[in-house]
């Protein structure tokens, strides 16, 4: 059995996420702590407690669910003696779980990332003024009839494919205008659905470019080391370790497109067969067989979920 470890994006986040870690795990709390203290502020009540309208907003949302995936990781090793570079051979994340997926793997620090996301949220809302910029879901659509829809739409605005998540789920970005266009061209050329996202900017578009100068200078100076296990890049999906094209990667994901189908596909061609989903939610593990019938998706939310795949480890 080859696993990879896979870190949830925006979407994910619930109120209660992590609650039930840190309360009979001191490991996970220690996690929530740390982000509290890189933050300045009292993130993890937020996650908690609430309100979800809070814990919604970018800036809040995104370090929130980094922590989430963290604490689930520090209690697989700590707790149950899991190191990430012996249980899997590969990490991805979707967009900012990219991020959570480099803290797993040793590229970044826990407060490095938790400062970075924060920034990150901040940044993609300052590049669009609300209500300019609009996302939506397409489903039932290959990539290319999808290139052709954006085209069509865009009509001399932004308009473009940004997340390819699985077969016939596509999420497209742009200025409002023109993304309001492209739902009923996506119908007319066969879609069973196009839904407007409720999201409160155009991400992974080129309207994020204000965003990804913001992410370029903060990288600058931040550290990166070699991940323990190499990284499937959101934007070639592709297997990377060199820190300075990690790096760069993250600043071009901020306006690119997160190719998740493809690197799932790309992990089922080196030899994953298995993909363990850590953090809020399972809504990567529920693309899995979308994109491969093949393969197995695990989610690990709970300390009951962490010890049982824990012990099928050893089993």
């Amino acid at each position: 059995m080859t696993r990879a470890f896979t870190f949830p994006g925006q979407g994910s986040q619930i109120v209660g996420m992590g609650r039930e870690l840190a309360e009979n795990m001191p490991v996970a709390a220690r996690v929530f702590e740390e982000v509290n203290d890189a933050l300045g502020e009292n993130l993890s009540a937020i996650m908690f407690t609430g309100p979800q309208e809070d814990l919604t907003l970018t800036h809040n949302a995104q370090p929130a669910l980094m922590a989430v995936s963290i604490a689930v990781m520090r209690v697989l090793e700590n707790d149950f003696g899991v190191r990430l570079q012996d249980a899997a051979a590969y990490v991805a994340g979707h967009s900012l779980g990219e991020y959570s997926a480099l803290t797993a793997a040793g590229a970044l620090s826990l407060t490095d990332a938790a400062k970075l996301l924060r920034l990150r949220g901040q940044a993609m809302q300052r590049a669009v003024p609300v209500g300019e910029g609009a996302m939506a879901a397409i489903l039932g659509l290959d990539m290319d009839i999808v290139e052709e829809v954006v085209k069509e739409a865009a009509d001399g605005e932004v308009c473009t494919a940004a997340n390819d998540n699985a077969n016939g789920q596509i999420v497209i970005s742009g200025h409002k205008g023109a993304v309001e266009r492209a739902i009923p061209i996506a119908k007319e050329k066969g879609a069973m659905k196009g839904v407007l996202l409720p999201v409160s900017a155009p991400f992974h578009c080129s309207l994020m470019q204000p965003a990804a100068e913001e992410m370029q200078a903060a990288l600058a100076e931040t550290t990166i080391n070699v991940p323990v296990v190499p990284l499937i890049a959101n934007v070639t999906a592709q297997p990377e370790t060199d820190p300075d094209k990690i790096r760069d990667l993250l600043v071009q994901q901020v306006t690119g497109r997160v190719r998740w189908r493809e690197s799932v596909l790309k992990m089922a061609e080196l030899g994953v067969d298995t993909l363990v989903e850590a953090g809020a939610g399972k809504v990567l593990t529920g693309m899995v067989r979308r994109i491969d019938r093949s393969l197995t998706g695990i989610s690990l939310q709970s300390a009951e979920d962490i010890e049982a795949f824990a012990a099928s480890l050893k089993s």
